[in-house]
């Protein structure tokens, strides 16, 4: 007769309470206040200019194109609805300035300048990611209980985040199946005065870093691969590879260890933002074409900024 193996005892769930509800509700209502994303600062810097052809259409300033894509975003709105949606606000506000039309927005997607509000100075701990965005095809569920029957297209963003403010630093958006870690260099150019750069291990290439050493960061938490050997010898004039630095580390304390002694399990608020992100605007992209999608998605991150500016939980964990 067999002996039932013994099961082990399941670890007790981690439950996490607010301690700023007030404050925190009070940002979350704020959130859907047309005045915060309608400032009089983009009011200002709207009037456009006329472009100097006779009969010819004004020209909008990237404020007044970027409050409208902001606006758009906000409330989930087609274009068409989106140039309703403000003509009508302006109407009851009494402001008279023109509303640029929807083909208007759509031809200047493609080159309006989107900032990223950020409030984060000096000694930055940034964490990578990226992740997927659907442009059309069919839904998860179908594809789960029937397969795909056309072609799908996604778009990958790869974000670098604060690790203190959850700000957004940069943002980029390519095809499905570029490499992660040749965005590294685009994400870290927006940013100055990196502590630290805590990454997955697909980052775990020459590349990322380069580009990690070409911007001064002082630590690089990227976990080598498993069977991963040291690129530069021990007898070698140079300075130690980070890379190798770790590696040697992991070697004598573990990898387990190694991760806590260097923080990297904040890497996860990588994917918090990420969750965030599509909790708030969905996992599919509006635009169709590449450059108004680079746009759209920089539009999202910049209001993802202004809402942790509003206020953001701060939570302790409690036992169940």
């Amino acid at each position: 007769m067999s002996k039932k193996k013994p099961t082990q005892q399941a670890k007790p769930k981690m439950k996490y309470r607010i301690e700023n509800w007030r404050e925190y509700n009070a940002s979350l209502v704020e959130r859907g206040a047309i005045t915060i994303w309608i400032a009089t600062d983009d009011l200002n810097a709207w009037k456009p200019s006329p472009n100097g052809k006779r009969g010819g259409q004004y020209r909008y300033s990237d404020a007044a194109i970027g409050c409208v894509l902001t606006v758009k975003s906000v409330y989930h709105l087609p274009l068409r609805a989106t140039e309703g949606f403000v003509r009508s606000w302006f109407a009851m506000a009494g402001i008279t300035l023109p509303i640029p039309d929807y083909t208007t927005l759509s031809r200047r997607g493609r080159t309006v300048e989107v900032t990223l509000p950020k409030r984060a100075r000096g000694g930055l701990h940034l964490v990578i990611d990226s992740s997927g965005l659907k442009v059309y095809g069919e839904g998860e569920w179908k594809v789960r209980q029937h397969g795909y029957s056309k072609h799908r297209t996604w778009r990958k963003f790869h974000l670098s985040i604060e690790e203190r403010t959850l700000e957004i630093q940069e943002v980029t958006l390519t095809e499905a199946g570029t490499d992660d870690a040749s965005q590294m260099d685009s994400l870290l150019d927006a940013t100055e005065e990196i502590e630290q750069v805590s990454a997955d291990g697909g980052y775990d290439k020459r590349k990322a870093y380069e580009s990690c050493q070409k911007h001064g960061v002082k630590r690089m938490a990227i976990p080598p691969q498993r069977n991963a050997h040291i690129w530069q010898h021990g007898n070698c004039l140079a300075p130690p590879h980070p890379r190798d630095v770790n590696l040697r580390r992991i070697r004598v304390v573990g990898r387990k260890r190694w991760k806590q002694e260097i923080g990297y399990h904040r890497r996860s608020l990588a994917e918090t933002t990420v969750f965030r992100f599509k909790t708030i605007f969905g996992n599919q992209l509006s635009a169709r074409l590449i450059p108004q999608q680079q746009t759209e998605v920089r539009v999202k991150c910049a209001i993802l900024n202004r809402m942790a500016h509003l206020g953001l939980p701060e939570s302790h964990p409690v036992l169940a």
